[in-house]
């Protein structure tokens, strides 16, 4: 039977969620594995920052490049980089996966191996072999991290026959070493359903995206920084420009928009996708209603989001099962930041949309129903000021990380105390 965290109803008071998580950690060693740069890695360091508050000796076998030293200490993290060329992080596993995925198993496996510790702690499914194998030869308790729902990102048709092979290897091995995990955790709760109808899992915590709170007072950030009169209402995009977010019904529903409303999106692209959004904008004609913008630190990212209006999520549930589940950051950076949010029918986003009245529903994936959504939202600016004070108060009350934080917290406990 599984022991959930955390409960899928947002109103609902939990042990974890009320702070009372039994008794502290001392002492107790962690070792994290990622592969991937962890001080830029949000979840990874909110992660390991909480246990290392709780008394815990924390550190993280990550990627970094050669030019940086092979350890840092950060926040009182201890950071072991596996130094890789520089031109790997543009292309990570897109070009030669088998061999790319071999070397860095290797080369992560012997890292995490020298490093002694109490708990191997794998953030995703490409850092759980080198913990498994750790946790096995030292006989010490392993907790499996899944960011997103395990190898579902994106359909097999769009992979190349490397990564299609190296796909089919992973589903194997996690048949394994999911099940073996003395703990479970992972981002939204229909990927906690899953996770237990697969691999029925003993200890599983839900632990969301959701940012330290702070107060964030509305700005005129993306106003000044596109030249934008103070009138102009502005629906916003935030993170990563990729194929699977809509973007491009997003530019296509810029014609149909009302006098004065601009879309903006701000993020790094992945790929050519910035790129293919410029073109489209061109070929569209909406350059005037259509604004990109580069990423921006994240620290400072608040700042820029309580600039915005509305706050748009119009994945297509239809892309992978796991954009079908997932509940991203930039939901409750919106929710941080008391935007409105405007959301396409993933499931476990909407159902926080409507617990806490955060936003609208669009009835359908296309570029006209997204600007009639658009449109109407902010003909009501009545109801608009009503879901930003929601938005204000949930995050507050509810949807914070100092809360959410109990969740990672009350796993270890039973872990130990198992």
């Amino acid at each position: 039977m599984t022991e959930l965290l955390a409960s899928q109803r947002p109103n609902k008071a939990t042990k974890a969620s009320n702070g009372e998580h039994s008794g502290g950690l001392p002492s107790l060693r962690v070792c994290m594995h990622v592969l991937g740069q962890g001080k830029s890695d949000v979840r990874v360091m909110r992660a390991a920052t909480a246990l290392s508050a709780a008394g815990c000796h924390v550190s993280v076998v990550d990627l970094d490049s050669q030019e940086q030293p092979a350890r840092e200490q950060i926040q009182g993290i201890a950071l072991q980089h596996v130094r890789l060329a520089p031109e790997f992080f543009s292309s990570r596993f897109k070009r030669r996966a088998l061999l790319r995925a071999a070397s860095l198993l290797v080369r992560g496996t012997w890292q995490v191996l020298s490093t002694d510790a109490d708990v191997y702690h794998a953030h995703d499914v490409a850092a759980l072999p080198a913990c498994y194998l750790a946790s096995r030869l030292r006989r010490k308790r392993l907790v499996f991290e899944a960011h997103e729902m395990p190898l579902e990102e994106h359909p097999l048709s769009s992979m190349s026959w490397g990564r299609r092979l190296l796909h089919h290897l992973l589903t194997l091995l996690m048949q394994g070493m999911i099940p073996a995990s003395d703990g479970v955790i992972t981002v939204s709760p229909p990927i906690v359903e899953e996770l237990q109808r697969r691999y029925r899992i003993k200890h599983l915590a839900l632990v969301r995206n959701i940012p330290p709170y702070q107060q964030v007072t509305r700005t005129r950030r993306l106003h000044e920084a596109l030249g934008l009169a103070p009138q102009i209402r502005l629906a916003l995009y935030q993170g990563r420009l990729q194929a699977n977010r809509s973007l491009d019904l997003l530019v296509k529903a810029a014609r149909y928009l009302d006098p004065e409303i601009v879309i903006v999106l701000l993020g790094k692209g992945l790929g050519n996708a910035a790129e293919e959004l410029e073109q489209l904008i061109a070929a569209e004609q909406v350059s005037d209603r259509v604004k990109l913008l580069p990423a921006v630190p994240y620290a400072e990212l608040l700042s820029w989001t309580a600039s915005a209006d509305l706050g748009l999520l119009v994945a297509s549930p239809d892309y992978s099962l796991n954009v079908r589940m997932f509940l991203p950051n930039k939901l409750f950076e919106y929710i941080m930041a008391g935007v409105p949010v405007l959301t396409s029918a993933l499931p476990a986003v909407v159902e926080l949309v409507q617990a806490y009245g955060l936003g609208e529903v669009v009835s359908e994936l296309t570029p006209q129903a997204i600007a009639r959504t658009i449109n109407g939202m902010f003909a009501r600016p009545e109801t608009l000021a009503t879901m930003r004070q929601n938005a204000l108060q949930a995050a507050s009350s509810d949807l914070h990380w100092e809360k959410e934080q109990e969740n990672l917290l009350q796993l270890y406990q039973q872990i130990v105390n198992s």
